[in-house]
């Protein structure tokens, strides 16, 4: 079997090997299906297991080829712009429910791979996101109160402690929360393959699920070359909904803007900069728009990243950007030299809330990461799982809507990297109140 090629990577570069699994051929049922193995199907894989039932996960190309296996690796226990606060005023009861799977999706991420002992190279250290002009300072305190009230372990942090932990004045304070971190992306989508196979679920990679319906009592899946059968189905598809098989649900694909995001790896820093530079090795995105973000991974590399407008030797352009960004926080690291440069997809859409849609008796779908997908597809992944499982929905945290497709997708994704200059110029304006 012909392995499928993935992004030359650092995480494809050090993650253990997988060998593929077969592909599914004729028909098969099962309980709960599961389309796409990363992070979410991955996890509702392992948790419908662990309950008891019957599951199959249909992957197009290999357990952790999307976004789940090409992001940074940071574990983010909050998302972007979605405050707590926002998502009870918004969905009452559900709502609140979702604000705790969000608090606690950092948790439940590191729990899962200290139960089964991933090799992972997981570390919970924190995740801090630093304030990048002192009005955002009072940003972060409205954030962590927000978080504290409902019960949450957030800190404020402020210019000195700021400096202590970064090991640089370049930034003013900022916001910590403890269950954060980081870890390896593509090991951790191969372990929890490996776990959901250990538990018994199937999974079937290289296996594109090109239509799927309800038919009776039961949803059909079709793949080239195959048909399962299942009672429940979960779409685990997000970014990559409508990359592979544009028409598999077309109405939850045009709800969100594809956005490619940019990584990269710089050589391992030095015994004495590593004890200067972020001693203590917590995951770091600040609150710029047009974002700054950086971790170690085991290697002591720093894993940074960022984006350009236009398309024109992206490449070469963001790995220069992102090298100055750690040289102007950082002088004594010089410009480092970028080892691996790779990209992905995420899936924005306008106001950075998640959705979760019903596809009808049994199945369930999520689309919308912007950026937060390591954490909290996990946690979502097993709560759709309980779901399909048949835990009622009043007691999880799936605050249900349905899909809003962006009118002229096509045009909307196009012109979506040039956001990028606004997001610069407001990143530029103080924040007086």
């Amino acid at each position: 079997m012909m392995a499928v090629e993935f992004p030359k990577s650092l995480w494809a570069a050090t993650a253990m090997g997988r060998q593929l699994s077969a592909s599914l051929q004729g028909v098969e049922e099962t309980d709960v299906a599961v389309i796409g193995a990363g992070f979410t199907g991955l996890s509702a894989a392992i948790e419908a297991r662990k309950r008891g039932h019957a599951v199959t996960v249909l992957e197009g190309k290999a357990v952790g080829w999307g976004a789940s296996g090409r992001n940074n690796g940071q574990v983010i226990p909050i998302l972007t712009s979605a405050e707590p606060d926002v998502w009870v005023s918004r969905y009452g009861e559900v709502g609140k429910r979702m604000v705790r799977l969000i608090g606690n999706s950092g948790d439940v991420l590191f729990d899962l791979v200290r139960d089964f002992d991933m090799q992972a190279e997981a570390e919970q250290s924190g995740w801090f996101q630093p304030a990048h002009s002192p009005g955002r300072v009072k940003l972060s305190q409205k954030r962590v109160d927000a978080w504290q009230r409902h019960g949450f372990p957030a800190e404020i942090r402020d210019a000195k402690d700021c400096a202590d932990l970064l090991g640089t004045d370049f930034w003013h304070g900022g916001m910590f929360n403890p269950t954060g971190g980081h870890i390896n992306p593509l090991a951790l989508a191969r372990e929890m393959a490996r776990v959901a196979e250990h538990l018994g679920a199937v999974i079937h990679e290289e296996s594109l699920a090109t239509s799927f319906e309800r038919v009776g009592s039961q949803w059909v899946i079709k793949t080239p070359k195959g048909t399962l059968k299942a009672r429940a189905l979960i779409m685990a598809s997000n970014a990559y909904t409508g990359e592979l098989v544009p028409r598999l649900a077309p109405r939850i694909a045009r709800s969100v803007v594809p956005v490619l995001s940019w990584q990269m790896a710089t050589e391992p820093v030095g015994d004495n900069l590593r004890q200067k530079i972020l001693p203590g090795r917590q995951a770091v995105s600040d609150t710029r728009g047009d974002l700054r973000f950086f971790r170690y991974d085991a290697r002591n590399r720093l894993i940074t990243g960022g984006a350009v407008i236009g398309s024109v030797n992206v490449a070469n352009r963001v790995r220069r950007k992102a090298a100055e960004n750690l040289a102007e926080a950082f002088p004594e690291l010089g410009v480092p030299e970028m080892t691996h440069v790779w990209s992905g997809y995420i899936g924005m859409n306008w106001d950075r809330f998640p959705r979760i849609h019903k596809l009808g008796p049994d199945g369930w779908a999520w689309i919308g990461c912007n950026g937060r997908g390591v954490a909290l597809g996990t946690s979502l992944g097993r709560e759709l799982a309980r779901a399909a499982t048949g835990q009622p929905e009043d007691e999880l945290a799936l605050p249900v809507s349905e899909p809003t497709p962006f009118a002229m997708h096509g045009l909307v994704r196009r012109v979506a990297p040039t956001y990028l200059a606004w997001l610069k110029r407001q990143d530029h304006k103080e924040i007086r109140s």
